[in-house]
C-alpha cells in the first residue's frame, strides 16, 4: 500500500496547488480532520481505505480531472 499512499500524498499536494486550496479546505470538504490530511500528506501514517475514498471523491467533485 506504500505506493498507493505515496501517490495519494502527491495527488493531494498537486490538487491543493492547482485549486489554490488549503489543508483546512480539503479537510472540511473530505470530512477528515486537518490533522489526518497533514499525516496523509506527510506520509507519517497510512490512510485507511475509507480515507482514500473520501479524499478521492472530494478531489473528483472539485473537477480535478486535468
Amino acid at each position: 500500500m506504500a505506493d498507493k499512499e505515496n501517490d495519494l500524498s502527491h495527488q493531494i499536494i498537486e490538487f491543493e496547488r492547482k485549486k489554490e486550496m488549503t489543508d483546512n479546505e480539503v479537510a472540511l470538504g473530505s470530512q477528515l480532520s486537518v490533522e489526518r490530511v497533514h499525516d496523509i500528506k506527510s506520509e507519517s501514517t497510512e490512510p485507511t481505505i475509507e480515507e482514500i475514498g473520501l479524499l478521492q471523491r472530494f478531489m473528483q467533485s472539485k473537477g480535478d480531472n486535468d
